[in-house]
């Protein structure tokens, strides 16, 4: 199962993550950006992808919201780790602010709220 381009839904839009240089961009980036690493098989996965897209509006409006599809992108999610300095995990949710990760976390501990948290502190 391959992630549509541009998924959307009324809470937040999923921009897929599918190429080194898409990463590169969010790591030179002034801002914030998020990455969600998802593998489309597991269930776990799917039940926090939907979590997060029930708590959308918790975000803060326009946050890109990047989603790799760890099953066909497995060398862009080794390349995050490495860029970022986390420990590869599926599903994982990574808040980027400025090119660093300030923020990230795992399997049921991913909560848009957590974001929203995390980005309140760092201010």
């Amino acid at each position: 199962m391959k992630i549509a381009k541009g998924y959307k839904n009324d809470k937040m839009e999923f921009k897929p993550l599918e190429n080194t240089s898409q990463l590169e961009k969010i790591g030179e980036a002034t801002g914030t950006n998020i990455i969600f690493k998802h593998n489309t098989t597991c269930p776990i996965s799917k039940s926090v992808k939907q979590k997060l897209e029930q708590e959308g509006d918790l975000l803060p409006p326009n946050t890109p919201v990047f989603i790799l599809d760890l099953l066909s992108h497995r060398d862009i999610s080794n390349e995050v780790a490495e860029r970022f300095d986390v420990p590869h995990q599926s599903p994982q949710l990574l808040l980027i602010k400025d090119g660093k990760s300030i923020y990230d976390e795992a399997l049921y501990d991913i909560s848009a709220k957590g974001v929203a948290d995390a980005l309140e502190t760092s201010r």
